[in-house]
C-alpha cells in the first residue's frame, strides 16, 4: 500500500518538474505559471504532503473579527450556494484575503473527506502554503479559477476539484475567496466549469452587498451592465452633493478612477457619451422609483434619496422627469 501511494505522488511531481523546466510546456499549460511560483518562489515539494497548521480558537476568532463584515454578509450567500452544491457532495468555503478559511458549509456526511484533505476553517490555503489550488491561485492571480484534479501542485491535492472566485472589497482590494470544492472522482471538468459560473455569481453578490454596506447612506448607481457585468460588479457610490465617494474595482478599472479622486469628482463630470447617458438613465429611474414609493410626494422622495427638495426638482428637470 505504501508503494502504491508514493508512486502517483512521484509521477505527479515529475510532471510538475518537467513542465516548469520546459519553455514550451510553460507556454501551453494554463497553470504552468502557478506551478512555477509554487516550485521556484515558494519552494514547495509537489511530492510531499503538507501538514497545514490549523489556527487555535483565539487566533481564529481574531481573524474572523478582522473580516467581520465579509463573514456576516457572505453568510446568507454561502447558505444559498450550499443548498445547491451540497447535493453534488461539495464543500462551500469562504476565505480571507490571505487564503485562510474562515467559514464553511458542508454536509455532515461529507465533512470527514474535506477535513482530512485540510479543507477546514483555520487552515491556510494560500498558494505559498499549498501551491496551485482554487483558493490560493485565485488570490494570486485575482481571477476566477477552476483547478481540476491533477492541475493542483501538490500530489496529495490531485483528488480535489476546486472552483474559486475572488471577492473584492469596497475600495477595490481583494477581500477573500468563495470556493466550492469536490472530492468526487466522477466530477467532470465540464461540470466543474458550470459550477464555477455559480460561484462567480455568488462572489459578485457578496461584493455588491459589501459595497452597499460600506457606503450606507450614499446613493448606489450601476454603470455599464451593473452588477451582472462580465468584467465584474460595476457600482458607484454618490453622496448628497453628487460627488463620487466610492466605486467597485470593476467600475474603477472601466472608468479609470484613482483613489485620490474619490470625494472630489462630480458624478455628472465623470461620464460622457453613451456611458453618461447610462448614468443619467440610472439616476432618472432611481428618482422615478423614489417618487412612486412616496406616492408622488417630492419631499419624501428627496429624503429617501438623501438630497434636498430643490436638488430633486433641479435634477428632475435636467433628466426630463415629470414631477
Amino acid at each position: 500500500m505504501v508503494a502504491d501511494r508514493r508512486a502517483p505522488a512521484r509521477n505527479h511531481a515529475e510532471i510538475v518538474h518537467s513542465v516548469v523546466q520546459s519553455p514550451v510546456a510553460l507556454g501551453r499549460s494554463g497553470f504552468a505559471a502557478s506551478w512555477r511560483r509554487s516550485l521556484i518562489h515558494h519552494k514547495i515539494d509537489p511530492a510531499l504532503r503538507g501538514e497545514p497548521e490549523r489556527l487555535g480558537a483565539a487566533a481564529m476568532a481574531a481573524r474572523r473579527e478582522a473580516s467581520g463584515l465579509l463573514v456576516s454578509i457572505a453568510g446568507p450567500v454561502l447558505d444559498r450556494l450550499a443548498r445547491a452544491a451540497g447535493d453534488a457532495g461539495c464543500s462551500v468555503l469562504l476565505t480571507d484575503a490571505a487564503g485562510l478559511i474562515l467559514d464553511e458549509r458542508v454536509r455532515d456526511g461529507d465533512a470527514g473527506y474535506f477535513h482530512s484533505a485540510g479543507l477546514v476553517p483555520g487552515s491556510d490555503w494560500s498558494e505559498g502554503a499549498e501551491g496551485t489550488n482554487g483558493i490560493g491561485t485565485c488570490l494570486a492571480e485575482a481571477r476566477p479559477v477552476v483547478v481540476y484534479r491533477d492541475q493542483h501542485f501538490r500530489a496529495h491535492n490531485t483528488g480535489l476539484t476546486c472552483m474559486g472566485a475572488p471577492v473584492f472589497g469596497a475600495e477595490g482590494e481583494l477581500a477573500g475567496v468563495i470556493d466550492v470544492s469536490s472530492t468526487r472522482a466522477d466530477m467532470s471538468e465540464g461540470y466543474a466549469r458550470l459550477v464555477a459560473l455559480t460561484v462567480q455569481d455568488a462572489a459578485q453578490r457578496i461584493e455588491a452587498d459589501l459595497f452597499r454596506a460600506c457606503f450606507d447612506g450614499a446613493r448606489i448607481l450601476s454603470t455599464g451592465a451593473g452588477e451582472a457585468a462580465p468584467q465584474g460588479v460595476m457600482l458607484l457610490a454618490i453622496d448628497r452633493n453628487d460627488l463620487v465617494v466610492g466605486a467597485t474595482r470593476a467600475a474603477r478599472r472601466a472608468l479609470g478612477l484613482e483613489a485620490q479622486v474619490m470625494g472630489r469628482l462630480a458624478a455628472v463630470d465623470l461620464l460622457e457619451g453613451g456611458a453618461r447617458a447610462g448614468l443619467d438613465g440610472a439616476q432618472k429611474a432611481e428618482m422615478a422609483r423614489a417618487l412612486a414609493r412616496s406616492g408622488g410626494n417630492v419631499s419624501a422622495a428627496a429624503r429617501a434619496l438623501g438630497i434636498g427638495r430643490a436638488t430633486f426638482y433641479r435634477k428632475a428637470k435636467a433628466l426630463g422627469l415629470d414631477v
